[in-house]
């Protein structure tokens, strides 16, 4: 795993993220790094020109405050014999996430989310959504606390589309450090009554095929994929999820939306994603 990234605003929710991303590293014998990304007021000169307006003195206070919150981290994770990288930024928040993973080879980002509802969900999206559709390697999302000996449970939702090979590979590679179940489903959205059989058979063919282990095939009826998911996890108990996202963008995200994103932000349990490239 090498490398792992917290986005971390010292919030309940970045330190849920903290504390799991530990016992990762903990156990792949990774590297942690913590960043901390303070977005800076923008204001517009006489021709509407957006410009950064701060004070230094307060930029200063802003990363004192940090650093000593970053210290009391990296002392927790010395505990567990986790080194530990901190580093603070001034911008928009996803765009310098994107750009730390980007130049220090990050290969998992972990990270706290509220999730959100209604109209903010629709014209604003959480910080975690935005990162799940645009980070290049796999993001695990979460809401409270997890710990690594809790997630004995992945659900493994499975539409049986072309071209998983990487992200079969790198789920397969999740399950492996978890030592974890695979429960493998497909959402029956249809309406009418359906048998079940031939998916089944599918589903088995395809775990013969990536020559998954310790898994289960399971077929379950829904009104839409979202609910399905999400109703199937508390089902079966599950404690994580892992999906792919083919993170659309522009309208076409606009207008028919993304599942792994819907997942995200209203999941209770942490979610694995990888973008499906």
């Amino acid at each position: 795993m090498e490398k792992i990234l917290i986005p971390c605003d010292f919030s309940e929710h970045a330190l849920h993220a903290f504390r799991l991303a530990v016992d990762l590293a903990r156990t792949t014998s990774a590297e942690i790094h913590l960043l901390n990304v303070v977005e800076l007021p923008i204001m517009h000169d006489d021709v509407l020109t957006p410009m950064p307006s701060f004070d230094e003195t307060l930029l200063k206070e802003l990363s004192a405050r940090a650093e000593a919150k970053f210290a009391e981290l990296k002392a927790e994770s010395a505990k567990e014999n986790v080194n530990t990288t901190t580093k603070i930024e001034f911008g928009p928040i996803v765009p310098a996430i994107l750009d730390y993973l980007a130049d220090h080879q990050i290969k998992l980002i972990v990270m706290g989310t509220k999730g959100v509802s209604g109209l903010e969900e629709v014209f604003i999206g959480a910080t975690a959504e935005k990162v799940v559709r645009n980070a290049r390697c796999p993001v695990i999302a979460l809401k409270s606390e997890a710990s690594l000996d809790e997630l004995k449970h992945i659900v493994f939702p499975n539409s049986l589309e072309e071209g998983q090979e990487n992200l079969i590979s790198q789920v397969k590679a999740l399950q492996h450090v978890l030592g974890a179940t695979l429960h493998m489903v497909w959402i029956d959205t249809s309406t009418a009554a359906t048998d079940h059989t031939v998916v089944k058979a599918r589903l088995e063919e395809f775990a013969k095929q990536f020559m998954l282990k310790d898994y289960t095939i399971n077929v379950f009826k829904a009104n839409n994929k979202e609910t399905g998911i999400i109703n199937f996890t508390h089902w079966i108990n599950g404690n994580m999820i892992a999906m792919g996202t083919h993170a659309r963008k522009g309208l076409s995200h606009f207008f028919k939306g993304s599942v792994t994103e819907g997942v995200v932000n209203h999941v209770d349990c942490p979610i694995w994603t990888y973008a499906i490239k």
